[in-house]
Protein backbone atom coordinates (compact mmCIF):
# COMPACT_ATOMS: atom_id res chain seq x y z
CA UNK A 1 0.00 0.00 0.00
CA UNK A 2 1.28 3.44 -0.95
CA UNK A 3 1.22 6.24 1.58
CA UNK A 4 -0.11 9.59 0.46
CA UNK A 5 2.12 12.67 0.62
CA UNK A 6 0.20 14.38 3.48
CA UNK A 7 0.23 11.16 5.52
CA UNK A 8 3.94 10.70 4.94
CA UNK A 9 4.60 14.32 5.91
CA UNK A 10 2.60 13.76 9.08
CA UNK A 11 4.64 10.67 9.90
CA UNK A 12 7.91 12.54 9.46
CA UNK A 13 6.61 15.42 11.56
CA UNK A 14 5.59 13.04 14.36
CA UNK A 15 8.98 11.31 14.18
CA UNK A 16 10.79 14.66 14.33
CA UNK A 17 8.73 15.75 17.34
CA UNK A 18 9.52 12.47 19.08
CA UNK A 19 13.25 12.87 18.40
CA UNK A 20 13.20 16.40 19.78
CA UNK A 21 11.39 15.14 22.87
CA UNK A 22 14.04 12.47 23.42
CA UNK A 23 16.98 14.76 22.71
CA UNK A 24 15.83 17.65 24.91
CA UNK A 25 17.17 16.31 28.26
CA UNK A 26 20.57 15.45 26.78
CA UNK A 27 20.93 18.80 25.00
CA UNK A 28 19.93 20.65 28.17
CA UNK A 29 22.48 18.59 30.13
CA UNK A 30 25.20 19.36 27.60
CA UNK A 31 24.41 23.07 27.63
CA UNK A 32 24.32 23.25 31.44
CA UNK A 33 27.61 21.39 31.81
CA UNK A 34 29.50 24.17 30.00
CA UNK A 35 27.78 27.19 31.55
CA UNK A 36 29.52 29.36 34.17
CA UNK A 37 27.71 30.03 37.49
CA UNK A 38 26.35 33.42 36.43
CA UNK A 39 24.62 31.89 33.40
CA UNK A 40 23.21 29.03 35.46
CA UNK A 41 21.46 31.56 37.70
CA UNK A 42 20.22 33.74 34.83
CA UNK A 43 16.50 34.50 34.58
CA UNK A 44 16.78 34.23 30.78
CA UNK A 45 18.66 30.99 30.08
CA UNK A 46 20.05 30.27 26.63
CA UNK A 47 20.72 27.00 24.86
CA UNK A 48 24.26 27.92 23.82
CA UNK A 49 26.55 29.13 26.64
CA UNK A 50 27.76 32.68 26.04
CA UNK A 51 30.99 32.03 27.91
CA UNK A 52 31.59 28.25 27.87
CA UNK A 53 33.88 26.86 30.55
CA UNK A 54 35.36 23.57 31.73
CA UNK A 55 35.27 24.64 35.38
CA UNK A 56 32.22 22.47 36.08
CA UNK A 57 34.09 19.34 34.98
CA UNK A 58 37.14 20.21 37.10
CA UNK A 59 34.93 20.92 40.11
CA UNK A 60 33.02 17.66 39.64
CA UNK A 61 36.22 15.59 39.71
CA UNK A 62 37.57 17.57 42.68
CA UNK A 63 34.43 17.14 44.80
CA UNK A 64 33.57 13.47 44.14
CA UNK A 65 35.57 10.29 43.32
CA UNK A 66 34.01 9.94 39.87
CA UNK A 67 36.76 7.77 38.39
CA UNK A 68 36.66 5.28 41.27
CA UNK A 69 32.85 5.15 41.13
CA UNK A 70 33.01 4.66 37.35
CA UNK A 71 35.42 1.76 37.89
CA UNK A 72 32.97 0.16 40.34
CA UNK A 73 30.15 0.56 37.83
CA UNK A 74 32.30 -0.86 35.05
CA UNK A 75 33.30 -3.95 37.05
CA UNK A 76 29.72 -4.61 38.18
CA UNK A 77 28.26 -4.09 34.71
CA UNK A 78 30.86 -6.25 32.94
CA UNK A 79 30.57 -9.09 35.43
CA UNK A 80 26.77 -9.00 35.33
CA UNK A 81 26.71 -9.03 31.52
CA UNK A 82 29.12 -11.97 31.22
CA UNK A 83 27.42 -14.09 33.89
CA UNK A 84 23.92 -13.35 32.58
CA UNK A 85 24.88 -14.43 29.05
CA UNK A 86 26.63 -17.60 30.26
CA UNK A 87 23.50 -18.63 32.17
CA UNK A 88 20.92 -17.46 29.64
CA UNK A 89 22.46 -19.09 26.55
CA UNK A 90 21.87 -22.77 27.49
CA UNK A 91 18.53 -21.85 29.05
CA UNK A 92 17.44 -20.13 25.84
CA UNK A 93 18.52 -23.19 23.83
CA UNK A 94 16.36 -25.50 25.93
CA UNK A 95 13.35 -23.15 25.88
CA UNK A 96 13.56 -22.68 22.10
CA UNK A 97 14.14 -26.29 21.14
CA UNK A 98 11.95 -28.18 23.62
CA UNK A 99 8.28 -27.33 23.09
CA UNK A 100 7.14 -28.74 26.42
CA UNK A 101 4.79 -27.36 29.04
CA UNK A 102 7.76 -26.53 31.22
CA UNK A 103 9.33 -24.47 28.43
CA UNK A 104 6.05 -22.61 27.92
CA UNK A 105 5.79 -22.02 31.65
CA UNK A 106 9.32 -20.59 31.71
CA UNK A 107 8.48 -18.27 28.82
CA UNK A 108 5.34 -17.10 30.60
CA UNK A 109 7.26 -16.52 33.81
CA UNK A 110 9.81 -14.42 31.91
CA UNK A 111 7.04 -12.14 30.66
CA UNK A 112 5.36 -11.89 34.07
CA UNK A 113 8.61 -11.20 35.94
CA UNK A 114 9.19 -8.05 33.91
CA UNK A 115 6.13 -6.50 35.55
CA UNK A 116 7.55 -6.77 39.07
CA UNK A 117 8.50 -3.34 40.51
CA UNK A 118 11.91 -2.80 42.10
CA UNK A 119 10.39 -2.09 45.52
CA UNK A 120 8.71 -5.51 45.57
CA UNK A 121 12.00 -7.29 44.91
CA UNK A 122 14.41 -5.38 47.11
CA UNK A 123 13.28 -6.86 50.46
CA UNK A 124 13.67 -10.59 49.54
CA UNK A 125 16.89 -9.82 47.67
CA UNK A 126 18.23 -7.93 50.68
CA UNK A 127 17.45 -10.86 52.98
CA UNK A 128 19.09 -13.37 50.64
CA UNK A 129 22.23 -11.25 50.31
CA UNK A 130 22.31 -10.74 54.07
CA UNK A 131 22.33 -14.50 54.64
CA UNK A 132 25.08 -14.85 52.05
CA UNK A 133 27.02 -11.98 53.68
CA UNK A 134 27.08 -10.06 50.41
CA UNK A 135 25.49 -6.83 51.61
CA UNK A 136 27.63 -3.76 50.86
CA UNK A 137 29.74 -5.63 48.30
CA UNK A 138 30.17 -5.41 44.55
CA UNK A 139 29.74 -9.22 44.11
CA UNK A 140 26.36 -8.97 45.86
CA UNK A 141 25.35 -6.16 43.52
CA UNK A 142 26.49 -8.25 40.54
CA UNK A 143 24.29 -11.12 41.72
CA UNK A 144 21.28 -8.79 41.83
CA UNK A 145 22.03 -7.44 38.37
CA UNK A 146 22.31 -10.97 36.97
CA UNK A 147 18.93 -11.92 38.43
CA UNK A 148 17.39 -8.76 37.02
CA UNK A 149 18.92 -9.17 33.53
CA UNK A 150 18.26 -12.90 33.10
CA UNK A 151 14.58 -12.75 32.01
CA UNK A 152 15.20 -10.33 29.15
CA UNK A 153 18.44 -12.08 28.17
CA UNK A 154 16.63 -15.42 28.05
CA UNK A 155 13.77 -14.03 25.97
CA UNK A 156 16.13 -12.26 23.57
CA UNK A 157 18.48 -15.23 23.03
CA UNK A 158 15.56 -17.63 22.56
CA UNK A 159 14.56 -15.61 19.49
CA UNK A 160 18.03 -16.01 18.04
CA UNK A 161 18.04 -19.77 18.75
CA UNK A 162 14.73 -20.22 16.92
CA UNK A 163 16.28 -18.54 13.87
CA UNK A 164 19.02 -21.21 13.67
CA UNK A 165 17.91 -24.03 11.31
CA UNK A 166 17.33 -27.22 13.33
CA UNK A 167 18.76 -29.21 10.40
CA UNK A 168 22.27 -28.08 11.39
CA UNK A 169 21.83 -29.57 14.84
CA UNK A 170 20.33 -32.74 13.40
CA UNK A 171 23.36 -33.13 11.15
CA UNK A 172 25.65 -32.73 14.16
CA UNK A 173 23.62 -35.39 16.03
CA UNK A 174 24.04 -37.79 13.11
CA UNK A 175 27.81 -37.27 13.38
CA UNK A 176 27.62 -38.29 17.03
CA UNK A 177 27.60 -34.91 18.77
CA UNK A 178 25.62 -34.64 22.00
CA UNK A 179 23.44 -31.74 23.10
CA UNK A 180 26.26 -29.89 24.84
CA UNK A 181 28.71 -30.37 21.97
CA UNK A 182 26.04 -29.25 19.48
CA UNK A 183 25.31 -26.11 21.49
CA UNK A 184 28.99 -25.21 21.88
CA UNK A 185 30.25 -26.11 18.40
CA UNK A 186 27.25 -25.51 16.14
CA UNK A 187 24.61 -23.26 17.68
CA UNK A 188 26.69 -20.90 19.82
CA UNK A 189 28.88 -19.59 16.95
CA UNK A 190 25.72 -18.75 14.98
CA UNK A 191 24.36 -16.94 18.03
CA UNK A 192 27.38 -14.65 18.27
CA UNK A 193 25.52 -11.47 17.14
CA UNK A 194 22.69 -12.19 19.58
CA UNK A 195 25.07 -12.98 22.42
CA UNK A 196 26.96 -9.73 21.87
CA UNK A 197 23.74 -7.68 21.70
CA UNK A 198 22.35 -9.35 24.83
CA UNK A 199 25.58 -8.84 26.77
CA UNK A 200 25.75 -5.18 25.81
CA UNK A 201 22.12 -4.65 26.75
CA UNK A 202 22.76 -6.20 30.16
CA UNK A 203 25.83 -3.99 30.49
CA UNK A 204 23.85 -0.81 29.77
CA UNK A 205 21.13 -1.82 32.23
CA UNK A 206 23.66 -2.43 35.02
CA UNK A 207 25.68 0.69 34.21
CA UNK A 208 22.63 2.95 34.55
CA UNK A 209 21.01 1.17 37.53
CA UNK A 210 20.55 3.28 40.66
CA UNK A 211 17.98 1.85 43.08
CA UNK A 212 19.64 -1.47 43.95
CA UNK A 213 23.05 0.16 44.25
CA UNK A 214 21.67 2.83 46.57
CA UNK A 215 20.10 0.27 48.91
CA UNK A 216 22.83 -2.38 48.91
CA UNK A 217 26.03 -0.30 48.92
CA UNK A 218 26.71 1.82 51.99
CA UNK A 219 30.48 2.30 51.96
CA UNK A 220 31.45 5.32 49.79
CA UNK A 221 34.43 3.42 48.32
CA UNK A 222 32.09 0.76 46.89
CA UNK A 223 29.34 3.00 45.49
CA UNK A 224 28.66 3.10 41.77
CA UNK A 225 28.56 6.15 39.54
CA UNK A 226 24.76 6.75 39.57
CA UNK A 227 24.82 6.79 43.39
CA UNK A 228 27.78 9.17 43.55
CA UNK A 229 25.96 11.61 41.27
CA UNK A 230 23.40 12.15 44.03
CA UNK A 231 26.16 13.56 46.25
CA UNK A 232 26.02 16.77 44.22
CA UNK A 233 22.62 17.42 45.83
CA UNK A 234 22.83 19.04 49.25
CA UNK A 235 20.98 18.11 52.41
CA UNK A 236 18.28 20.68 51.69
CA UNK A 237 17.73 19.36 48.17
CA UNK A 238 19.67 22.15 46.47
CA UNK A 239 21.74 20.79 43.59
CA UNK A 240 25.17 22.01 42.60
CA UNK A 241 23.85 22.26 39.07
CA UNK A 242 27.02 22.88 37.06
CA UNK A 243 29.16 20.02 38.41
CA UNK A 244 26.13 17.73 38.54
CA UNK A 245 25.39 18.35 34.85
CA UNK A 246 29.05 17.84 33.94
CA UNK A 247 29.29 14.55 35.86
CA UNK A 248 25.94 13.31 34.55
CA UNK A 249 26.99 14.14 30.98
CA UNK A 250 30.16 12.06 31.34
CA UNK A 251 28.20 9.22 32.94
CA UNK A 252 25.72 9.22 30.05
CA UNK A 253 28.28 9.01 27.25
CA UNK A 254 29.15 5.27 27.62
CA UNK A 255 25.49 4.27 27.43
CA UNK A 256 24.89 6.41 24.36
CA UNK A 257 27.95 5.07 22.56
CA UNK A 258 27.19 1.43 23.37
CA UNK A 259 23.52 1.74 22.44
CA UNK A 260 24.40 3.46 19.16
CA UNK A 261 26.62 0.49 18.30
CA UNK A 262 24.10 -2.23 19.13
CA UNK A 263 20.67 -0.72 18.45
CA UNK A 264 20.34 -2.60 15.15
CA UNK A 265 21.32 -5.88 16.79
CA UNK A 266 18.84 -5.32 19.62
CA UNK A 267 16.04 -4.69 17.14
CA UNK A 268 17.05 -7.76 15.17
CA UNK A 269 17.06 -9.85 18.35
CA UNK A 270 13.54 -8.73 19.22
CA UNK A 271 12.22 -9.56 15.77
CA UNK A 272 14.20 -12.73 15.12
CA UNK A 273 12.03 -15.77 15.51
CA UNK A 274 8.88 -13.97 14.48
CA UNK A 275 9.56 -14.94 10.86
CA UNK A 276 9.87 -18.59 9.98
CA UNK A 277 12.16 -19.78 7.26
Amino acid sequence: MRTSTPARAGQYAALLAYLVFLAFPFLWLLSTAFKPPRELGSLHPTWIPKDPTLANFRQAFDEQPLLHAALNSLLAALAAAVVAVLIATPMAYVVARRRTRLAKAVTGWVVVSQAFPFVLLIIPLFLVLKNLRLINSVPGLVLVYVVWALPFALWMLAGYVRAVPPELEEAAAVDGAGRVRTLVSVTAPLLAPGIVATALFAFITAWNEFFFALVLLKTPEKQTLPVVLTHFIGAEGVADLGPLAAAAFLATLPSLVVFALIQRRITGGMLTGAVKS
